[in-house]
């Protein structure tokens, strides 16, 4: 069926139908776009900083100004903006950075999540108003004449707004679920990372603390 009879046969409702159908695509390719950016560089970039803290602080932090696009870049500067901190303040600074940067990860899901429950209802109202349409058109004493054909063919045509409705719900759901559990998974790899940071932040402060040596090992 050409795309343009479906328009007309799917009723009023179809239009906003498919302004959310637009916005569902639009918003899940650009969610596609950022995971995909994300995930090609930002272990590279978190092996090769935790790699090198503990020798070179300022290459660390040269190594994620290069890459200040991925949010666990923006994490890690915000805390090592602070490296002369106690591993508290450290901590705490960590903890703030990424707080700020979860609803970047999972933005859209408000939307997602409106689409999904609004669209099945919509393609819903469609069909009971096709249907309130087509028995109105039914004239009594008439039935198996000409005016039950065409009943029975505006109810088949006032479900499509109910497919419809079916299938961007459907399509926008499975999306969203992929990008709920990249969410978890990107949080989760914050924290892992976050806490090995902590740790060579933690040990390079206790040798900051320890006093100066002389050759035979006589603190001075």
């Amino acid at each position: 069926m050409p795309f343009f009879r479906l328009l007309a046969l799917g009723g009023v409702v179809i239009w906003p139908l498919l302004v959310f159908s637009l916005l569902a695509t639009v918003l899940i390719l650009e969610r596609c776009w950022f995971w995909w950016r994300l995930l090609q560089r930002q272990e590279a970039v978190v092996r090769a900083v935790l790699k090198a803290y503990p020798q070179n602080i300022q290459a660390a932090v040269s190594k994620l100004k290069q890459n200040a696009d991925l949010p666990l870049a923006r994490i890690f500067l915000a805390a090592l903006s602070s490296a002369q901190a106690t591993p508290e303040d450290f901590r705490l600074a960590l903890e703030t950075a990424a707080q700020a940067e979860l609803p970047l990860l999972k933005r859209f899901n408000t939307v997602f999540e409106t689409i999904i429950g609004v669209a099945p209802l919509l393609g819903l109202l469609g069909t009971v108003l096709g249907l309130i349409e087509a028995f109105a058109s039914l004239r009594l004493g008439d039935v198996g004449g000409v005016e039950s054909v065409g009943v029975t063919s505006g109810i088949g045509e006032a479900l499509i707004s109910t497919a419809a409705g079916l299938v961007v719900a459907i399509v926008t759901l499975l999306f969203a679920n992929l990008f709920q559990g990249l969410y978890r998974r990107q949080r989760a790899f914050i924290q892992e990372s976050g806490g090995r940071l902590e740790i060579l932040h933690r040990h390079l402060y206790r040798q900051q603390l320890q006093p100066p040596q002389d050759r035979r090992g006589w603190t001075r």
